[in-house]
């Protein structure tokens, strides 16, 4: 595939302000590209990551859920770290390393390290369902160990069991654990989350696309994103205008960007983001088993959504002119 120059409205119409927070603005979740045989396609990985770096994001983090890390070998998330790392010039590379078992989470967690990241995403311990002394216990003992920047990962959907808002605050002391990503769902968890860490040097970014604004709003400082796969531009136009104060365009942004946002939660992700990079020319829509090829009925929704975003510039669109008949469903 070759790669071409893009530019990106973030800059250019808003300029956000100076913050004290570790991790500020779009962070996209990556997906992993795989060939017909299964294997990590490394060189579409590297040119996703390129692709996503000129388009003005702040960092990437693959490796994650979107990334399929479940399915995927400790052997390969290292080399997808690497890859990744190998192929960007100035931005971070956040790596997902969580898992429900510490040791083992630990263990990959020094080997991202090894590997060039230069910060780590740790998913709560799923199924094991910990107590909060199990969730404190967990965290600290990567933290401790890992002298990279840390972000707990709170997904309820995923793994079972929410992280309390007074377990977060406690680890926010911690000098490692520098931001939480926050896909509960939960807007007064979320909010408790940012009003009480407001003296830490902790980030709170969003991990639900539809809810970065809302998020933002009540000072969240970013998002650990899926549609910035897709439409980087438009999302750091959005993520931009919001930090800087423009809530009427960054509202504007929103309201475009979501019909594409429920598109792509409308079966389990990252099916649909998988077929949307297909769409656009950045990898096979294959993902790996269990999981299933986007089904058919949503390809045609999905070719056409795309096709109305690529003939307008962002803060152009209707959202009622894109918007799929029928769309909805969560991660």
């Amino acid at each position: 595939m070759t790669d071409t120059t893009t530019t990106t409205p973030y800059a250019t119409q808003t300029d956000s302000q100076a913050t004290d927070a570790p991790f500020e603005g779009v962070y996209p979740a990556m997906t992993t590209p795989f060939t017909e045989d299964d294997a990590v396609d490394h060189d579409q990985l590297a040119a996703n990551a390129r692709y996503l770096e000129r388009a003005g994001v702040d960092g990437v983090v693959p490796v994650g859920s979107t990334g399929e890390s479940a399915t995927m070998s400790h052997d390969e998330h290292v080399a997808v770290i690497e890859t990744v790392r190998d192929a960007l010039d100035d931005i971070p590379v956040i790596a997902g390393t969580g898992s429900n078992n510490t040791e083992e989470a630990l263990s990959l967690s020094r080997r991202a390290a090894d590997a060039g990241a230069d910060g780590l995403l740790l998913i709560s311990p799923y199924y094991n369902m910990p107590e909060p002394q199990g969730f404190l216990d967990h965290y600290r003992t990567i933290a401790d160990a890992v002298d990279l920047p840390q972000i707990v990962y709170n997904v309820p959907s995923r793994t079972g069991r929410s992280i309390p808002a007074d377990v977060t605050v406690e680890l926010a002391a911690h000098p490692n654990i520098r931001g939480y990503k926050a896909a509960s769902g939960d807007l007064n968890l979320i909010s408790e989350v940012i009003e009480r860490t407001r003296d830490e040097a902790f980030a709170v970014l969003s991990g639900d696309d539809g809810l970065t604004l809302p998020v933002l709003s009540v000072g969240g400082t970013g998002t650990i994103s899926v549609v910035a796969n897709v439409e980087p531009e438009r999302t750091c136009a959005m993520v931009g205008a919001a930090l800087s104060g423009d809530y009427d365009r960054a509202r504007t942004l929103h309201h475009e960007l979501s019909p594409l946002v429920r598109e792509l939660f409308a079966e389990t992700n990252p099916i649909p983001v998988k077929e949307a990079m297909y769409l656009r020319g950045r990898g096979a829509p294959r993902v790996r088993s269990p999981l299933s090829r986007l089904s058919e009925g949503r390809r045609e929704a999905l070719r056409d959504l795309l096709a109305a975003y690529d003939e307008r510039a962002p803060g152009t669109i209707d959202p009622t002119a894109v918007a799929p008949v029928g769309t909805g469903g969560a991660e």
